[in-house]
């Protein structure tokens, strides 16, 4: 692959320069070198790298789907979890909130950086391949994926918020919070649902494009954005269900009302958010830049 720079032959120990670059503005190999590493990624090869990670995904076995998205279940219960234990042991005033959402991440980060199933990370990885060769089979494949890991997220939460249940499992002051924080179900129209998922959304859509470029710094990508989520009181779907499977558990919740008022909503806008909003913006953005891989029987310049 040729340079992005102009390179110049190494100057003669004689031979003059300013400040190590010629005045023609060429630059050495090793300065082009730091230059190409120091670069941002560019959009088409994010999209890229993102889509083949959706291709990958389609092309998964069910039970590999299956077991991870469970596994992701399990997981993103300790973000509640996190959230009660800071809860419980700081002084309730107006700043607590601040930090008691720092435990929100860490459910997310256990999934991401274990490469478990997540359903809203699937609202743009796999949708990329479809947007860019929109077929049947490809949308079937899509249709596939997207309903089993949501099942399997579900099953673990749900399994994750009986266990919580179990008298030998958690402290009763400490199951008194978790219910506490998990409340504000209740107090959350359908409508508000609606649009505080989209936001969710768009943001878990956002980590995952920015997570390729991240390098080193996934980890603070991913606590970043989750906390955005957590302090902007935002909707998940499979974080919120281990508040909502709680409730059903511990009796303060209807299994209908549940999926009536909290999932149908959250769903429908975490599916808004991530694929409609952020997911067919990223592709637009770099639809006329992608192109089909080149002849390899040709000559390439």
């Amino acid at each position: 692959m040729q340079s992005l720079f102009t390179r110049r032959p190494q100057h003669a120990p004689d031979e003059p320069s300013r400040n190590g670059v010629e005045e023609s503005g060429e630059i050495s190999d090793s300065e082009a070198e730091t230059v190409e590493e120091r670069s941002r990624l560019p959009a088409p090869l994010i999209y890229e790298i993102v889509r083949r990670m959706g291709e990958e995904e389609m092309e998964r076995p069910i039970t590999s789907l299956w077991w991870s998205g469970v596994a992701a279940g399990l997981s993103i219960s300790f973000s509640l979890l996190a959230q009660a234990l800071l809860q419980a042991h700081l002084p309730d005033t107006s700043w607590r909130p601040l930090l008691t959402s720092l435990g929100y991440p860490v459910g997310f980060l256990i999934v991401v950086l274990a490469r478990q199933q997540l359903f809203t990370e699937s609202t743009i990885t796999p949708v990329l391949p479809l947007a860019a060769k929109f077929t049947a089979d490809n949308l079937a494949k899509l249709a596939r994926l997207w309903t089993i890991v949501l099942a399997a997220n579900m099953t673990g939460t749900a399994a994750a918020a009986a266990f919580c249940t179990l008298p030998s499992v958690l402290a009763p002051e400490l199951r008194y919070v978790l219910i506490d924080i998990s409340r504000h179900i209740h107090e959350t129209s359908w409508i508000e649902s609606f649009f505080r998922a989209i936001s969710a959304g768009f943001l878990i859509a956002a980590m995952v494009w920015i997570i390729p470029s991240a390098e080193d710094a996934a980890f603070h990508v991913v606590a970043m954005m989750t906390y955005l989520i957590g302090i902007g009181g935002f909707q998940h779907i499979v974080a919120g269900s281990v508040e909502a499977f709680l409730l059903v558990a511990n009796g303060q919740l209807g299994l209908g009302h549940m999926l009536g008022s909290f999932a149908a909503p959250v769903l429908l806008g975490n599916i808004v958010g991530g694929t409609v909003l952020f997911t067919l913006i990223a592709h637009a953005q770099v639809m006329h830049e992608i192109h089909t891989p080149p002849d390899r029987t040709r000559p390439t310049r």
